[in-house]
């Protein structure tokens, strides 16, 4: 729960001398969850129409492997769940910007007419950088691993025949955590505008987090491929890199704010 004190302190701070109390608070965010889970079931909804597309369009990649061979179901009710596993991140892709925007309304619920100018925009990068996550992953990241993984069980002896749960279950995992890793533009500056990280910070911590990079990228992309981990990495570190220069500017902006005011005030 101190977390959770910590962020209505945050909450009470951009309101001004508005303060409330603590249940009022929880009230304000299970109206939050309530609204993201509202957006997130009506995505998932909608995307269920359109569900034998989007499995079209994610068995494509093993198509250009092993041809139009159909996949393995076992249980009686793998089909079901599947279709249901890709409404589910589908709706979560669609619903995107409405599940940021419902979260920033709850952590900044004092947003003045400039800052909401910013805030859509932010909200608009963080869609479109989460898309090329997706995109990437799709065409570059996803036929390389399952090109070489088909290859290493050929060579093994074994013929890949794969099952649809666990095809399935890759993919998405693996397109979702590539669009999440290119979020890392997103969460760093948001976490500077709440003032919880500075630039003095993050170059301090620049070595350690190169290393998590990394590290996220080898999980990503599970191939002994260099040329494909290297693409990989090399755009997200350099990400990371104008991340920190760009809170740099955001740091340097505030203290000419805060030395205006004190001036104004003498």
């Amino acid at each position: 729960m101190n977390w959770l004190r910590k962020l209505f302190q945050f909450r009470e701070q951009t309101q001004g001398d508005a303060v409330k109390p603590f249940l009022d608070h929880l009230e304000d965010l299970r109206w939050t969850v309530v609204k993201m889970a509202a957006s997130l079931a009506l995505a998932m909804i909608g995307a269920f129409f359109f569900v034998k597309d989007i499995s079209a369009v994610v068995r494509k990649p093993l198509e250009a492997i092993q041809g139009n061979e159909p996949l393995i179901t076992l249980g009686v009710t793998d089909a079901f769940m599947i279709s249901l596993q890709l409404a589910f991140y589908a709706g979560i892709v669609v619903s995107f910007p409405f599940l940021i925007f419902f979260l920033a309304e709850f952590v900044l619920p004092a947003l003045t007419t400039k800052e909401r100018r910013i805030l859509m925009p932010a909200i608009a990068a963080g869609f479109v950088l989460f898309g090329a996550g997706a995109v990437m992953s799709y065409y570059y990241v996803l036929p390389s691993t399952l090109s070489w993984f088909s290859a290493y069980a050929k060579s093994m002896g074994m013929d890949p025949r794969w099952q649809a749960r666990d095809y399935f279950g890759f993919v998405t995992h693996l397109t979702i955590a590539c669009g999440l890793l290119c979020e890392l533009p997103v969460g760093v500056i948001g976490l500077a505008a709440l003032r919880l990280v500075t630039f003095g910070m993050l170059s301090k911590t620049r070595p350690y987090a190169i290393v998590a990079i990394l590290v996220l990228v080898a999980v990503i992309s599970p191939t002994p491929d260099p040329f494909t981990f290297v693409g990989l990495a090399v755009p997200v570190v350099a990400i990371y890199e104008l991340c920190i220069w760009i809170v740099w500017f955001m740091d340097r902006r505030r203290v000419r704010a805060e030395a205006g005011e004190i001036r104004n005030l003498e």
